[in-house]
């Protein structure tokens, strides 16, 4: 494995100091090496407000010795690489040892972020691998990332995309490409799945301990002198993150596509995109990933896979509970949480602004109502919220085939909001019902460009995301209806 060279102290990654706190957990949970160097590496994209949480000096930043290094040619000095090991389920099947196989962590900056280099070459995890990404999926990831951050959603970040002309093969062949991921921690439900299976219990509480102290210290208080402790403190705190997290997911039509344990975030972030989807025509059992045969991650499905793979992280935790009914305890508030989080969230999109015990009815009329019609998704409730703001609910009224059935819930909904603060209520929706996602051709037409070196078509698509409640009507294309090609674009577990 061909090892970088050592950038020059000061000069790489300006602005930023490291610190290795994962590492400091020992060799049982990585292996330490180097990225593999890639040739010709060029600038794709860039986030400033990545690079300004991170507290990155601009525009120094965007020199050739960041390229370099976040494209896995140059190491920073101060920095630790590593991939580390961990083992999951996938599509609902134990699938023992997994572990970043194409991913390598540069190390942690003094404020609290991992930076990670995605498609940085073989790992000892890569499983016949070539531990390389596409410009394609890179491109896909480095754009929802900061499209999820834009709606409000826990979503790792992203920092850049850089690309090279070395060929990479997938069903074509393509060229390889470097996503900078960002997030306070990389930590998986299956970083602890892995030392339970092995047995390892010095090492599994060895993790939990860091996971509570780093990043939910609340639980040693929560969990004193109560059964499980601190164990069974840190689950409920995990499972109540993800509860949100589905909530946000469900609210906003993302599909995730491959909700595997080993791609669920121990803070309750959305992480590792992969055949993701917004919803274009809400159809509840929209399956994104055409590598899902059997649908068990369709978006309607989301949730209780969620609560699923939160079983699955109870029992690597129970060695350290060490009690079946504080265990089962620590789960049970997701069954609430969930549906309570989301009824609050498409509230806001409602525009309602005092809860009322009918407003889950109001809303379950809804949403079979838009999945009979099949009625796209970001567009119904732009239009809602435009309604709102002008009195006139015919646009929306235009979007269904069944008028009267419409009508009837128009009427309802009009009845429901007659008394409230219009312009309050309409101010609430147009900031929380976006103008703008990352529909899938939105995303292809970037991608198509940028497969033919011109970069200027993701950075418009970057700024529409970036402030998705925003009208930007030269661009308004954008959100338009998605053409008729866009239903044939396949993404699988290689996008």
């Amino acid at each position: 494995m061909n090892a970088p060279i050592t950038a020059p102290a000061g000069t790489a990654l300006p602005g930023l100091a490291w610190d290795h706190g994962f590492a400091r957990l020992g060799p049982r949970y990585y292996t330490h090496l180097h990225p593999t160097p890639l040739p010709a590496a060029h600038w794709v994209g860039r986030s400033e407000s990545t690079a300004r949480l991170l507290g990155l000096d601009s525009p120094a930043w965007h020199g050739d010795d960041t390229l370099q290094v976040l494209t896995g040619n140059a190491v920073p000095e101060g920095t630790e690489p590593l991939a580390s090991v961990y083992s999951g389920h996938q599509f609902g099947v134990w699938a023992g040892q997994l572990g970043d196989g194409r991913a390598i962590l540069l190390g942690e900056t003094r404020n609290g972020f991992e930076i990670q280099l995605k498609g940085a070459g073989r790992t000892p995890y890569s499983r016949m691998g070539d531990g390389r990404a596409v410009l394609r999926s890179s491109i896909r990831e480095f754009l929802c990332s900061e499209a999820m951050h834009a709606l409000g959603v826990p979503t790792t970040r992203a920092l850049s995309v850089t690309g090279s002309p070395a060929s990479v093969r997938r069903e074509t062949i393509e060229t390889a490409a470097v996503v900078a991921r960002v997030a306070p921690s990389f930590v998986r439900f299956g970083h602890f799945e892995h030392f339970a299976a092995q047995g390892d219990e010095d090492a599994l509480r060895a993790l939990a301990d860091y996971v509570i102290d780093r990043y939910y210290p609340q639980c040693r208080e929560v969990g004193a002198d109560t059964p499980g402790g601190a164990y069974a403190a840190l689950l409920a705190a995990v499972t109540e993150r993800t509860a949100d997290l589905l909530a946000h997911w469900q609210a906003v039509g993302f599909c995730h596509g491959v909700m595997n344990t080993d791609n669920m975030s121990i803070l309750g972030l959305t992480i590792d995109y992969g055949p993701f989807q917004f919803l274009d025509a809400f159809d509840p059992g929209h399956i994104c990933n055409h590598s899902d045969h059997q649908g068990r991650y369709a978006f309607n499905r989301q949730p209780q896979v969620a609560y699923w793979n939160l079983y699955c992280l109870a029992q690597a935790l129970y060695p350290l509970i060490d009690s079946e009914p504080a265990t089962l305890a620590a789960l049970e508030p997701y069954k609430a949480r969930f549906p309570a989080q989301f009824l609050l969230r498409m509230r806001e999109k409602l525009g309602l602004l005092q809860p009322r015990e009918d407003d889950g009815a109001l809303l379950d009329r809804l949403l079979a109502l838009l999945a009979q019609d099949k009625v796209d998704y970001p567009i119904f409730w732009r239009r809602l919220a435009q309604a709102v703001a002008a009195g006139d609910f015919g646009p929306v009224r235009d979007l269904f085939l069944d008028r009267k059935t419409a009508d009837a819930w128009l009427l309802s909904y009009s009845e429901r909001t007659i008394e409230q603060n219009q312009a309050q209520a309409a101010d609430l929706m147009l900031n929380t019902n976006p103008k703008y996602v990352l529909r899938n051709h939105v995303a292809q037409g970037a991608i198509a460009a940028a497969q033919q070196g011109d970069f200027g078509e993701l950075q418009v698509v970057q700024g529409l995301i970036e402030a998705p409640f925003d009208e930007h009507p030269l661009l308004a294309h954008h959100a338009d209806f998605p053409p008729d090609w866009a239903a044939h674009i396949e993404i699988s577990c290689s996008s």
